[in-house]
């Protein structure tokens, strides 16, 4: 798992200096420059295989604004910065049919990427973003600090979870979106992130105006890590892959989305491999028995003998996105079948 959050990690690098030229190389490289010596060494490694993989040179001056990167498919996604906070400048690609196949505004899907809040890039729900967008949503990808490039703490990337959904809201009309359809997805950490979108405001950026909502209107997660403390029925052992306080930035249960469980929650539909060792199915079984108990709607998904990170990789990858596209579509978000086949 940790050389795939690390591949990604250089191919997104590089996409963004194909999408950029050389100035975006410098402009990461003076970046990290500026970090401490530890995360210099790991950033300065992805950023160099970057290099050697798009074949740039530095530039004398960094690139600036957004841009669109190439995309072979016809979808050419376009990069948004969507927060600053110190050296860190943290963006949104935004993938979307160049004509609407729908008049008015579109809903949306914000896709957090996993990485045990440590690594990984918005890349791995790459495929899943072109899928929505082909289906005429908004589909985002989100990046957000981590600790092997941000030396961060699991409380900011909460943070960066709401900010998206938040910047989202804010530009809705100018993106096209409507504010109240959209929803919030991920894997693992980013799972985590998605479902402490929903319910945890504690950790919210004190910048921003807090008048507009930072909550999703949906869920849409894959083996999510939602219980972080424990709770009546789950055993210590659930729990054996919760990062220490220190690298939580609280205590765990302040950013453990099943002990925050309220109702009014969004609708929500989680896919879980019951072989997972990382992230307990009982885990997710006991989310969604408190949501339903809160009154909320939420469907847990179980596939018998797969592990951790399952739906990365076919069939599972094409048969959980045939179920969100069927749940998205229950609500009202999308109209007709799916435009996938069921995997033989």
């Amino acid at each position: 798992m940790m050389r795939s959050s690390v591949g990604l990690e250089v191919r997104w690098l590089a996409s963004k200096v194909r999408a950029g030229g050389p100035s975006v190389l410098d402009g990461l490289r003076r970046s990290h420059a500026r970090r401490g010596a530890a995360t210099q060494m790991n950033s300065q490694t992805l950023i160099l295989f970057a290099s050697v993989l798009t074949g740039c040179a530095p530039a004398p001056e960094p690139h600036a604004g957004g841009q669109k990167g190439q995309d072979q498919r016809g979808l050419a996604p376009r990069t948004e910065v969507y927060k600053r906070v110190g050296n860190a400048e943290l963006s949104l690609s935004i993938y979307q049919q160049e004509t609407p196949t729908a008049q008015g505004p579109r809903p949306a899907i914000v896709f957090f990427f996993g990485g045990g809040w440590s690594g990984g890039a918005p890349l791995q729900f790459e495929p899943q973003a072109r899928y929505f967008a082909s289906r005429g949503m908004i589909a985002i990808t989100a990046d957000y600090r981590v600790k092997s490039r941000h030396q961060s703490r699991v409380i900011d990337s909460v943070s960066d979870a709401r900010s998206a959904i938040r910047w989202v809201r804010s530009n809705a009309k100018r993106l096209g979106v409507d504010p109240n359809r959209i929803a919030a997805g991920g894997g693992s950490a980013g799972g985590h992130l998605a479902a402490c979108a929903a319910f945890i405001n504690e950790f919210d950026d004190p910048r921003e105006d807090q008048k507009t909502s930072a909550s999703p209107n949906a869920l849409v997660l894959f083996n999510p890590a939602l219980m972080l403390a424990p709770m009546a029925g789950q055993s210590p052992s659930d729990f054996r892959a919760v990062p220490d306080r220190s690298f939580l930035g609280a205590e765990a249960s302040k950013i453990s989305p099943a002990h925050h469980v309220a109702s009014g929650g969004p609708p929500t539909i989680i896919f879980h491999g019951h072989a997972d060792t990382t992230v307990p199915f009982s885990t997710a079984q006991a989310f969604t028995d408190l949501m339903k108990e809160k009154g909320s709607s939420c469907r847990l998904i179980g596939y018998p003998g797969q592990g951790h990170g399952f739906f990365n990789n076919d069939p599972w990858r094409t048969r959980t996105l045939i179920s969100a596209d069927e749940f998205l579509t229950s609500l009202g978000w999308l109209n007709g079948p799916p435009n996938l086949t069921e995997p033989r």
